[in-house]
């Protein structure tokens, strides 16, 4: 069996799994952590250590001291380890920290969500999207977008045929002579609601 992963097949397989995530009516944080519990469950899945907020090689910006850490960290024992950021947001801070894992030996995925665009990071850092919609302040995965409103229900017995222009011609046999009495003159025709008779 080939072990060899350069991230591209870690990072199909991790898309495919989010692919399959639905959800809706999320605020922006909870669609993050949907994410990073579904993240976590995949790596589970294929028998891995999983680590959340595990340590990054990365340091934390000045003045502040130490590392910073890693929405999710799994560690295989027939691969390098993978670090994997999830962000809404295109931070370049965070394109810096999987370079930086990267660097270190590890599989570098950055997992987007929203409505783009979603730029492609440098190489070998590896881009999963699960793209999103936002409706009312709320997000939802794409497929799972309530349907619009509409407007109500209109039945046949609220419905009413409207004259073509003018008052409807008299029916007719075949030798042209009116059925059912004389014509009818004007002064018969219904009044439609929403004309003002004088």
């Amino acid at each position: 069996m080939d072990t060899a992963d350069d991230g591209t097949r870690t990072a199909r397989s991790l898309a495919d799994r989010l692919e399959r995530l639905t959800f809706a009516d999320l605020t922006e944080s909870q669609v993050t952590a949907r994410l990073t519990d579904e993240i976590a469950g995949w790596g589970t899945e294929q028998g891995w250590r999983v680590y959340r907020r595990a340590p990054s090689v990365f340091p934390l910006p000045a003045p502040l001291r130490g590392n910073s850490v890693l929405d999710v960290a799994c560690a295989r024992p027939d691969g390098p380890p993978i670090a994997i950021e999830v962000d809404r947001a295109d931070r370049q801070r965070t394109v810096d920290k999987l370079l930086a894992e990267a660097a270190a030996g590890r599989v570098a995925i950055w997992v987007r969500w929203g409505t783009g665009p979603f730029m492609p990071p440098p190489l070998p850092v590896h881009l999963v999207v699960r793209e999103t919609a936002r409706r009312s302040g709320r997000w939802h995965t794409v497929a799972d977008l309530p349907p619009p409103r509409h407007s109500e229900l209109v039945t046949t017995s609220d419905a009413a045929e409207l004259p073509l222009g003018g008052p409807a011609a008299p029916a007719s046999d075949a030798a042209g002579l009116p059925l059912g009495g004389p014509a009818a003159t004007s002064s018969d025709a219904a009044e439609l609601p929403w004309e003002d008779t004088p």
